[in-house]
């Protein structure tokens, strides 16, 4: 009989795993992986959590959220165009004191941008409000801006953990991949949608298998921004092969040790921050910390049918 699961994430949001057949992660990597790092391949097994783990007294997790507020368009002197993306994004960072069980927002920022290969153009004044012109390369399709948001607000996120952080025992994790944060210390990235598949099958069997709470072995990723990974399963997971797995990395800097560390490190604290299904419906993987600094951040994005209004009045002052 045809086993059957049905995913805890809401299907508005996609899938935590991209996968064409329902069975994981579809489109294979091209990257080159290291499988031996913590023990040979052959000998790949679920790894239950470190009672020895170093568990830190403070866990920092940062975040950010971006939103479209509206497409322009620029007219140049010489009869040419320029596509243009008005948008608000913001980052904050939520401390989690594990001792006293206790969350607080200890930092955030919220940004406005203008996002056009326009030559011409210059900061947008809607309202209150001011658009900072960032000039992107090429002729700046106009499918292609939104993804030229992230460069800043990764900038963004970057600032405020350095200002939110205290401590040198301190665990900060970052929602998504590291890439440019990799510098960041005792810093881990947490990936929760799964869209390749980095593992022969052999291994993957291995990730399917994990239990709550259980991780597999480290192992190197050799990508552009590649380092040292691992996959974790998160409790309350729906049963399926790849529900609550999440995919952990840290930076290729760190020596294998210092990767396992911190692969004992996120096995012993990630799980307590699970989410549940009947409260979000990302979960188990959007974690609960995450899940809440989302929400006021979008909050302080304002109102984009303000914004959007706004723009439209200072579009039309610049052409009168």
């Amino acid at each position: 009989m045809t086993r059957m699961f049905v995913d805890a994430w809401d299907p508005s949001y996609g899938s935590s795993f991209e996968g064409g057949d329902g069975d994981g992660p579809a489109s294979p990597s091209s990257a080159q992986v290291d499988t031996d790092v913590e023990v040979p391949a052959a000998e790949w097994a679920p790894i239950d959590k470190s009672v020895s783990a170093r568990v830190p007294d403070v866990v920092f997790l940062v975040d950010g959220v971006r939103r479209n507020d509206a497409g322009l368009w620029t007219a140049e002197e010489d009869g040419t165009s320029y596509p243009g993306l008005a948008a608000s994004f913001a980052a904050g960072v939520v401390r989690c004191d594990l001792g006293r069980g206790a969350a607080e927002l200890v930092g955030h920022a919220v940004r406005r941008g203008l996002f056009t290969a326009s030559p011409s153009a210059g900061d947008v004044q809607a309202g209150s409000v001011c658009y900072e012109v960032h000039r992107v390369s090429g002729t700046g399709e106009m499918s292609k801006l939104p993804a030229a948001v992230q460069p800043s607000l990764t900038a963004l996120e970057i600032d405020i953990s350095a200002v939110a952080r205290d401590g040198s025992d301190d665990l900060l994790v970052v929602d998504g991949p590291l890439r440019n944060r990799r510098q960041l210390p005792r810093t881990i990235g947490y990936v929760k949608t799964q869209q390749k598949q980095y593992l022969p099958a052999a291994l993957t069997q291995v990730v399917t298998a994990l239990r709550p709470g259980q991780r597999t072995p480290v192992f190197h990723l050799g990508t552009v921004w590649g380092g040292w990974s691992w996959y974790l399963r998160l409790p309350g997971a729906s049963g399926a092969p790849w529900s609550g797995i999440v995919r952990v990395e840290c930076s290729p800097d760190l020596t294998p040790d210092q990767a396992i560390e911190l692969a004992e490190v996120s096995g012993a604290t990630l799980p307590r921050f699970a989410s549940a299904a009947y409260k979000d419906p990302r979960a188990p993987q959007n974690l609960v910390p995450i899940a809440g600094l989302e929400r006021r951040l979008r909050g302080l994005l304002g109102d984009s049918r303000v914004l959007h209004r706004a723009l439209t009045f200072a579009a039309a002052r610049a052409r009168a």
